[in-house]
């Protein structure tokens, strides 16, 4: 009775941490850009919420981007760069 309250209790605690692994290592990808999440069109500065760069392990260099509205998407680094000279210009013009 014992041994099999002790493996019940191992397999308990060996699918919580497994699962609390999976998380993780999902929630580290979900800050990625895939192909099917850019955006070619370019969008006004002013409806740009926040952004972020993907991390390093992300196979694609991309910003996420959310707008005003909560939609939520990628954009390549050159058009960033872009976005930022264009945001810079027009605090220093203020």
């Amino acid at each position: 009775m014992k041994i099999s309250s002790l493996a019940l209790l191992s397999l308990l605690l060996a699918a919580l941490w497994t699962g609390s692994q999976g998380v993780s290592f999902r929630s580290s990808y979900s800050a990625c850009c895939y192909k099917d999440m850019f955006i070619r069109r370019k969008i006004p500065a002013l409806l740009i919420k926040s952004y972020q760069q993907t991390p390093s392990h992300c196979s694609h260099k991309a910003v996420r981007m959310e707008l005003r509205n909560g939609k939520k998407f990628c954009m390549d680094q050159d058009w960033f760069q872009q976005y930022q000279r264009q945001k810079e210009s027009t605090l220093t013009s203020t």
